[in-house]
């Protein structure tokens, strides 16, 4: 089986030109022909970019709802309290609570995708930073997850809303679909992403802004994306 599917990525690897650019449309067309398992691979994409992250006036982060979703089904547990809980778990929530939730997650639960939490609950939710934090999961107004209106943050979460957030290296790494996207949209969610990225460029970033992109699947190679063909919209921000 190994063999098997060394053989399949070496084949993936000779279908792409390492050396070549692409634009974001047939970049996901190539990332698209070249995923060979048997399972429907996520497709990611690495952003670097021109800033740097010690800085707090660099730091690139948010969120966005991508037009056609992630394709992965989300399952959200809101901290909130009363009629906060009913609104959550109307809207679609998989798990809704307060001290109790709070206990069960400090206890070990961990089956949720997403947290959101009200304001109120902050005090609480803080306590579990060591285990929320290094996940990528703690709570923050800054992309949307602390909020009153947890009615709305549950629906956006549920219809593909991703959080990005540049690491140490300068570099962003989010999901924009699964192979078994149409490439069109593939391309759609990806032109949305970077769209954000250029728009939350930082004051204080000199140079060029939009160093590399390279869009993959799971398993397959990394196809690279002409950061030329977005330079225009760049230079408006």
């Amino acid at each position: 089986m190994a063999k098997k599917d060394s053989k399949k990525r070496t084949t993936a690897l000779a279908a792409v030109d390492r050396e070549k650019r692409y634009t974001v449309e047939q970049a996901a067309g190539f990332v698209k022909q070249t995923a060979y398992c048997k399972f429907d691979e996520s497709v990611d994409i690495a952003v670097r970019l021109g800033v740097n992250p010690k800085h707090a006036d660099q730091m690139v982060r948010g969120a966005i709802i991508l037009p056609h979703g992630t394709g992965k089904s989300v399952r959200v547990l809101v901290f909130a309290k009363g009629e906060k809980e009913k609104e959550a778990m109307t809207a679609g929530a998989d798990f809704a609570g307060s001290d109790e939730l709070v206990a069960k997650v400090t206890e070990g639960f961990m089956d949720f995708d997403r947290v959101i939490a009200t304001p109120d609950m902050m005090g609480a939710v803080g306590k579990l930073g060591r285990v929320l934090g290094p996940r990528g999961l703690m709570p923050n107004p800054k992309v949307g997850t602390v909020t009153v209106d947890v009615a709305k943050a549950v629906r956006e979460a549920k219809a593909g809303k991703v959080e990005y957030r540049v690491d140490k290296a300068g570099v962003v790494h989010c999901r924009v679909g699964r192979v078994s996207f149409d490439p069109a949209k593939l391309a759609e969610n990806t032109h949305a992403l970077l769209n954000e990225l250029i728009a939350k460029k930082p004051s204080t970033a000199k140079g060029v802004y939009l160093k590399s992109i390279t869009l993959s699947s799971t398993m397959g190679p990394g196809v690279r994306v002409d950061t030329s063909t977005l330079m225009s919209k760049e230079e408006e921000h």
